[in-house]
């Protein structure tokens, strides 16, 4: 049976850019109709293009990622996914930006055993990385708030006229969607100030 070549992408947010996978994936002379693409993150594998990937593989096939955490960002399921396409399904596995991790080389035991050697570090690497990356963010942002910084929509001002246009929107004088407009707010935004002013229970 004639081996086919695969290529796998993933990207962790639709609005990220792929392209640097897709130049490395027509580089290898990948056709563009067999390259899967995942715009989700990393955390599972309960990814649609990838699960249509693994039911077109078949054993001989090869399979091109660009890097380890393309395929995943969890040391343990990296590897059981690994052994389910090289050992269950029987595929070969090219790591473009690892070249140790190509299993077509070197498949007598000290191959095979730097190859695992070298998936479980970079796999280690790359679920650090990702709890570094997290720990690092919340970091930033309970630093953030310490220095006073407000996170999510900003508050609307309540200016010196704001009083004026409730008593007004109060006695019927005006409509609520004018004194929005006034304030430059929305109708629940106005709601909410209106109980800070007044210092009522939301």
């Amino acid at each position: 049976m004639k081996t086919k070549i695969y290529g796998y992408i993933r990207v962790s947010a639709k609005d990220q850019n792929e392209d640097r996978q897709r130049i490395a994936m027509a580089e290898a002379g990948i056709p563009r109709k067999q390259v899967y693409l995942d715009k989700q993150s990393g955390k599972d594998f309960d990814r649609p293009a990838y699960q249509r990937l693994l039911r077109r593989l078949r054993p001989g096939d090869l399979l091109y990622i660009l890097s380890i955490d393309r395929l995943g960002r969890n040391y343990e399921e990296i590897q059981k996914q690994w052994r389910i396409l090289t050992k269950d399904i029987g595929i070969d596995i090219c790591v473009i930006d690892m070249p140790l991790l190509d299993t077509r080389n070197g498949k007598d035991l000290m191959g095979t055993f730097i190859a695992d050697l070298v998936l479980q570090i970079l796999s280690f690497v790359a679920q650090s990385e990702r709890e570094n990356i997290r720990r690092r963010q919340a970091e930033g942002i309970a630093a953030a708030k310490l220095r006073g910084v407000r996170f999510g929509r900003p508050l609307m001002v309540i200016t010196p006229e704001f009083p004026a246009l409730v008593g007004a929107w109060e006695r019927g004088e005006l409509a609520i969607e004018e004194v929005t407009e006034r304030c430059g707010c929305s109708e629940s935004t106005f709601y909410r100030r209106l109980r800070e002013m007044r210092n009522l229970p939301d």
